[in-house]
């Protein structure tokens, strides 16, 4: 990829709002909490924490639409608010 993760992390942080609207509208919350090797890591919670599509919702919305954005090999992982601990421990943060 030919962005670092401190590029990809600023271009997260700018689109991220505007694909949160989604989220919300489903009465979900999102964070952002990073990027590592080229794999954003946003947190999933609201109605999201524990839904069985969440995973469809970070693939199909979320990661596709940054993939448009910013770049199409462009990772994104959702993680859960009890699962911080699997987390890369030198995630880069903005």
């Amino acid at each position: 990829m030919p962005f670092s993760d401190e590029d990809l992390c600023i271009a997260i942080k700018n689109f991220l709002p505007g694909i949160e609207a989604y989220v919300k509208s489903h009465e979900g919350t999102m964070g952002f909490l990073g990027v590592k090797d080229g794999t954003a890591y946003v947190e999933l919670g609201g109605t999201c924490n524990g839904c069985s599509m969440s995973v469809m919702t970070t693939k199909m919305v979320i990661q596709k639409k940054l993939r448009e954005l910013i770049h199409p090999e462009l990772n994104v992982e959702s993680v859960f608010p009890d699962q911080h601990d699997q987390l890369p421990s030198d995630l880069v943060t903005c």
